[in-house]
């Protein structure tokens, strides 16, 4: 399907930067999954969230962004720390990111806080 062709994770290969929890859906319901996105790009979440909405409409997918935070990704030690939230979207469930986090980043130490730095 098309939505397998969208991958679960898109995030800068090293350091800190703000990232988005997103659900893409069919229209009409149906389908649907949780994607992460992230990049020091993004100087404001809403940034990524203007990128990645239209390339998934594209696709003919719906995007509701389910809140951010920031992910710190040291690929040296193979480490990816999850925690912060968005001011505009709210927290996303970080345990949700780990998740899918984990499915990209097999040998990867990955956690998560509440903590605002």
């Amino acid at each position: 399907s098309a939505m397998a062709a969208v991958r679960d994770v898109d995030i800068d290969p090293e350091g800190t930067f703000k990232y988005i929890l997103l659900r893409l859906q069919r229209p009409g319901g149906g389908e649907q999954r949780d994607i992460v996105r992230g990049t020091k790009a993004a100087e404001f979440h809403n940034h990524i969230f203007e990128k990645v909405n239209p390339e998934m409409e594209k696709l003919g997918y719906e995007c509701k962004c389910l809140g951010g935070g920031k992910i710190e990704h040291n690929s040296k030690d193979k480490k990816i720390r999850v925690f912060g939230l968005s001011t505009g979207y709210g927290k996303a469930d970080h345990s949700v990111t780990v998740e899918i986090l984990k499915k990209e980043y097999t040998d990867y130490e990955i956690t998560w806080s509440d903590d605002k730095k």
